[in-house]
């Protein structure tokens, strides 16, 4: 069974940074299109970043355009979200995601593979 678990999640101040780690196991971690999502309270799970199995390809929501850098390791079996120049409107619980197949934006549906979350708060 493949498990995703997330880390480095904290309370940051408004411009700060964070680097948020998602570790792999049970599975062919360099196969994976792998995505991360972020949720705030009473909103909708929202498409952040995503990357091909490979790591060449990125995409970005505009929210995060500039701001955030996803990467990966597949010798680690780690997705990384580098995320810089932090804002409130950030504060969310923060998931990876997988999926085997190609990289498909936006759809949190379509990921077959899901982390717990980690929290990153901003504060103002």
């Amino acid at each position: 069974q493949v498990q995703l678990a997330e880390s480095g999640g904290g309370l940051v101040q408004d411009g700060g940074s964070l680097r948020l780690s998602c570790a792999a196991s049970g599975g062919k971690f360099d196969t994976f299109a792998m995505s991360w999502f972020r949720q705030a309270p009473g909103k909708e799970r929202e498409f952040v970043s995503a990357i091909n199995w490979r790591g060449e390809n990125t995409y970005y929501a505009d929210s995060v355009k500039g701001r955030f850098t996803i990467s990966r390791d597949n010798a680690k079996n780690t997705l990384y979200l580098q995320m810089n120049s932090l804002r409130s409107e950030d504060t969310a619980v923060y998931y990876c995601a997988g999926r085997i197949g190609r990289t498909i934006v936006g759809s949190p549906g379509s990921y077959e593979y899901w982390g717990q979350g980690t929290q990153v708060t901003v504060s103002s």
